[in-house]
């Protein structure tokens, strides 16, 4: 396999999508039936991409196992044992998505082993580990992109809960306020999570009440109204109080590395990964929640937000760096003054073209047109190529 071959890909029907965001980038002119939450392009056994190969439609996943040194070349074949290392999504949240966290690499084998000798079925709903792999990932907004990524600092927490919940919280802020170290935060975020829930609902409803009064003095207020909307019982609405608030806008990224508690609020933007769909709720679901794992998994570090400044490498391209072996995230950027824009394949690609119409073409001739809402992947065998026209593409790799 060394020719590029446009995807076809899987579509995640979750209750947190939107109904607009995916349909209008792959072109189709009305609202999908029900949420389409996620975008999947990859090899994920849960839900592996297609392609039209030697006249049949064949899973990604199949043609990575028949010829793994081609699709994914030799380095990465060898480094991550025949799989293709990363997942590479559309994520559009008309709703927030659940607060959670990522295990690292040691604690997802340790979990997805204990669960298999559990007999726990990997589709059941009380199952933390579906596969053994962390789960680091990058996020990319497309559109302005709401979040919450990562534990406020601590003087942060102490005034911001005194100001919406003064009685119901003053034992968790006294004690924090004690012990304002990573000890003391995760005590804190412990009784939050095993409180018993007639203290939830009086909590709540302390915080609704107030954060209404001072909705004009912090964004992180106004949010707490707009969460219990939708999970009117939960006590994850309290989380813009004690996780960062954050809105990315078009183009800026950010990672998120295992252990770190985040929610995505709103927003169309892209997510690569490592190729793991293991995932730690801690509020925001009606879903299972494993209170003790999740805090096993947890890093309780207070710090503010940092962005990912992408690094321009030529003057078409350039790239979100992060500290993870298995992706790498580019944007590139071409227009109809440009002669080409030149690549050369070192391992396996996946494009995404995300505005504009574009040509890709190898150097034996071979070519794929691009336009919005197309996804190629391009083999480690397919060696060199160009991209000309006016378009703006996404792509996904292997940091080599």
């Amino acid at each position: 396999m060394d020719k590029i071959y446009i995807l076809k890909n899987r579509i995640q029907e979750y209750a947190w999508g939107s109904y607009t965001a995916i349909p209008e980038l792959l072109g189709q002119k009305k609202p999908s039936e029900k949420p389409q939450a996620e975008l999947w392009m990859g090899a994920h056994p849960k839900a592996s991409s297609e392609l039209e190969y030697e006249g049949k439609q064949m899973l990604l996943s199949d043609l990575i196992q028949k010829e793994p040194e081609k699709i994914l070349g030799k380095a990465v074949a060898e480094k991550f044992g025949g799989n293709l290392p990363y997942l590479f999504k559309v994520l559009a949240a008309a709703k927030p998505l659940s607060v959670q966290a990522h295990p690292d690499a040691a604690q997802a084998i340790q979990g997805f082993e204990k669960e298999n000798r559990l007999n726990i079925p990997l589709d059941a709903p009380n199952r933390n580990y579906k596969d053994s792999s962390h789960k680091p990932e990058c996020i990319c907004a497309l559109s302005p992109f709401r979040a919450l990524k990562g534990f406020r600092p601590i003087h942060e927490i102490l005034f911001l809960t005194e100001k919406i919940c003064p009685q119901g919280l003053k034992k968790e802020r006294l004690m924090l306020e004690a012990q304002a170290t990573s000890e003391g935060l995760k005590q804190f975020f412990q009784s939050l999570m095993t409180m018993p829930e007639e203290r939830k609902k009086q909590i709540i409803a302390e915080s609704l009440a107030n954060a209404g009064k001072f909705s004009a003095e912090d964004p992180a207020f106004r949010e707490i109204p707009e969460l219990h909307k939708e999970y009117p019982s939960d006590i994850g609405v309290l989380s813009p109080l004690f996780l960062n608030l954050i809105c990315l806008a078009p183009g800026q990224a950010m990672f998120l590395p295992a252990g770190e508690l985040h929610s995505y609020l709103d927003g169309v933007g892209l997510e690569l990964m490592a190729n793991s769909d293991n995932v730690l709720r801690g509020g925001l679901t009606p879903k299972h929640i494993d209170v003790p794992e999740l805090l096993n998994v947890l890093t309780f570090e207070a710090r503010e937000v940092s962005l990912i400044s992408p690094r321009q490498i030529s003057e078409y391209e350039r790239v979100y760096p992060t500290p993870a072996p298995e992706f790498c995230l580019s944007a590139i950027y071409v227009t109809s003054d440009m002669s080409h824009a030149a690549f050369s394949v070192s391992g396996v690609e996946i494009l995404l073209c995300t505005a504009g119409n574009a040509e890709m073409t190898q150097e034996d001739g071979h070519s794929v047109p691009l336009s919005k809402g197309v996804s190629v992947i391009v083999p480690a065998a397919a060696g060199k190529y160009n991209i000309k026209g006016n378009s703006t593409i996404y792509k996904a790799s292997v940091p080599l």
